[in-house]
């Protein structure tokens, strides 16, 4: 008879685990916190394009998913402590020259500062906990650990960045600096380096000529990398949470009826704005996670996906509806729920994809739906913003300056912002002129993608398919 699992207890975890927490807590909530609002931040207040601000996110944020193959073995040479030192730095020197530098070179060589910090210090916290757990505590402990990543994504934008942004919106990065720079002094006085395997000592060079060989093998299998590839469609989708999204709240969505409602419900005089589009997805997870993970606990790996992303994409098809906060709100809760539905068991399925032989080095790539989801999310994201959306309330702005016979003329590289200012001066309101925008349109291209991202699966499943094609998880 199998031995019985002891129930875990919080104290069953040693300092070692809650202080990696705290490190958690205070980078995703630090990261979060500015990414909630980076994308406004750099168009509205800098007066970026947002086709060079899709190419800054197409940049900066594949290096979160991609640097930690690296940084892990960098780590386990140079020693956790010494690694997290260096990322901690990285961050909020990146954090701190992103609140300071208004020209774009300048911002995009320091959020790529920011994205290195990050990138070296994803792979060392899941690496400690897993080091400081045991099989019983491991499930709870990783469990605590992902809460915390959610809490910091919904504390940080839900209460600091509105009163930072109130201030100066660079204080919002003032802050991420802070809370990540002063993490070297705890690294540096209670961090203790975790027990490693006995391995055979080899140098840095070699361990990376390693890791490109099993990059090498792992891409060299395209059945493999097809099937993360059509996964990553779906977080084409969930990319522009931080991107299209939030340039559309801020222009088309009227907050008033919520923010009434706050106040006549509780008495709290709050505004909901574009940072607050992060907390909704990072609340609805952290509510709904455990229930929505016990619904398909046993439910096989590639429908219960399918579903999700299904879900998913009908939120991303509500926000066609109205740009009320109510169907704005709608659309991201049910996206959340989707999110949740499908990506543990994206894992699950992943698990069935690759060679048994070769399972350990073909699941330390799963992370890449992100690289690729992010490359493209970035870029076509705005790219489609700026083509349903600006572009056609520019042209109307164009048409009634020259119809009005102002002297005003506009440049070909007009910004949105730009032609609005211009457009005041004649009298055009932005309700007038944002009837020309196609906001539904966008939202329903996006949806497309969720569709072919569905069937795009379900042709791999059928043509495709598992490595055991009798494997009843399917």
């Amino acid at each position: 008879m199998a031995e019985e699992k002891k129930k875990v207890n919080l104290k069953d975890f040693p300092p070692m685990y809650w202080l990696v927490i705290i490190f958690e807590f205070f980078e995703r909530g630090s990261y979060y916190g500015m990414m909630s609002i980076l994308s406004v931040y750099l168009t509205d207040q800098l007066n970026f394009t947002k086709e060079s601000v899709g190419l800054i996110k197409s940049t900066i944020q594949p290096l979160l998913y991609f640097l930690p193959i690296l940084s892990g073995a960098i780590a386990d040479r140079m020693g956790y402590r010494r690694t997290l030192m260096v990322a901690f730095s990285l961050l909020g020197i990146g954090y701190f020259l992103t609140s300071q530098t208004t020209s774009y070179s300048a911002v995009f060589f320091s959020l790529i500062i920011l994205g290195l910090g990050a990138g070296t210090f994803k792979p060392i916290i899941s690496g400690t906990i897993a080091k400081v757990t045991d099989e019983n505590t491991s499930s709870v402990g990783f469990g605590i650990f992902y809460w915390s990543i959610n809490l910091g994504a919904f504390l940080f934008p839900m209460f600091l960045v509105p009163y930072l942004k109130s201030i100066d919106w660079s204080y919002v990065m003032i802050a991420s600096a802070i809370f990540t720079g002063i993490m070297v002094i705890p690294t540096l006085l209670f961090f203790r380096e975790p027990k490693r395997e006995e391995k055979p000592k080899e140098s840095l060079g070699t361990a990376i000529k390693e890791i490109f060989s099993k990059i090498a093998i792992v891409f060299m299998d395209w059945r493999f990398i097809l099937f993360i590839f059509l996964y990553s469609l779906f977080w084409i989708l969930y990319f522009q949470m931080f991107d299209s999204v939030l340039w559309y709240v801020k222009a088309f969505v009227d907050p008033t009826p919520l923010n009434s409602f706050v106040y006549n419900t509780f008495g709290i005089n709050w505004s909901f704005d574009v940072e607050h589009v992060t907390v909704i997805n990072a609340l609805t997870i952290i509510l709904l996670q455990i229930i929505i993970s016990a619904l398909v606990r046993n439910a096989r790996a590639f429908p219960t996906m399918i579903t999700g992303i299904s879900i998913a994409t009908l939120g991303m098809a509500i926000l066609s509806l109205s740009t009320s906060i109510w169907v704005f709100i709608a659309g991201i809760f049910i996206f959340s729920i989707g999110e949740m539905t499908a990506h543990p068991k994206y894992i699950s399925y992943l698990g069935l994809i690759a060679p048994p032989d070769k399972k350990a080095t073909y699941m330390g790539f799963g992370f890449l739906y992100g690289f690729f989801g992010s490359s493209i999310g970035g870029i076509v994201g705005a790219f489609l913003y700026v083509a349903f959306i600006d572009n056609p309330m520019i042209a109307f702005i164009k048409d009634k300056l020259a119809a009005s016979g102002s002297n005003i003329v506009l440049p070909s590289k007009v910004t949105i912002n730009e032609a609005l200012a211009a457009a005041e001066q004649i009298g055009l309101t932005k309700e007038q002129i944002a009837q020309y925008a196609h906001p539904s349109e966008l939202w329903l291209i996006f949806a497309g993608i969720g569709i072919l991202c569905i069937i795009s699966l379900f042709l791999y499943e059928k043509l495709i398919g598992t490595r055991d094609t009798n494997n009843n998880n399917k």
